[in-house]
């Protein structure tokens, strides 16, 4: 079985648009609001990179690998990416960040186009995942 989706999530941020993206590209600084505690990450941030962050949740390993199809500095990213549970492919998915500049700050504009296979993982899953590393990322730029 397979479920499609799609969703769009918008924030506004108190940094400008290169900043905000910078926190996107560097290695160390998006291992601290990607991945979390406890999770091992690789970033190579140009196009045709990849990314990969692993972790255990409730006894199963998660493995996110993405590739960067596009990257315009401070204005877009584009990625494709495969989440595993364990061995088993869970999700694939297209992301697009938009990077928008707004009174002094960076509306962001991210949407996630997914095929959410066997019931391994839900698009509702996703979507709070999600939010909670955006959540991180607003904290990281305010304690800068």
């Amino acid at each position: 079985m397979i479920k499609h989706a799609t969703f769009t999530l918008e924030r506004d941020f108190s940094a400008p648009p290169a900043k905000v993206f910078a926190l996107w590209a560097d290695p160390e600084s998006k291992a601290k609001w990607f991945a979390g505690p406890g999770a091992e990450h690789e970033l190579d941030f140009r196009e045709g990179g990849t990314e990969i962050a692993s972790g255990v949740h409730n006894g199963t390993k998660l493995t996110f690998e993405a590739v960067y199809r596009e990257i315009v500095a401070d204005e877009r990213i584009v990625c494709t990416g495969v989440l595993r549970a364990d061995d088993t492919v869970a999700t694939v998915s297209q992301t697009t960040v938009q990077f928008e500049p707004s009174d002094g700050g960076t509306h962001l504009v991210l949407t996630e186009q997914g095929a959410y296979l066997d019931g391994h993982e839900e698009p509702e899953w996703r979507q709070r995942g999600i939010e909670s590393q955006l959540a991180a990322l607003e904290k990281l730029i305010a304690e800068r």
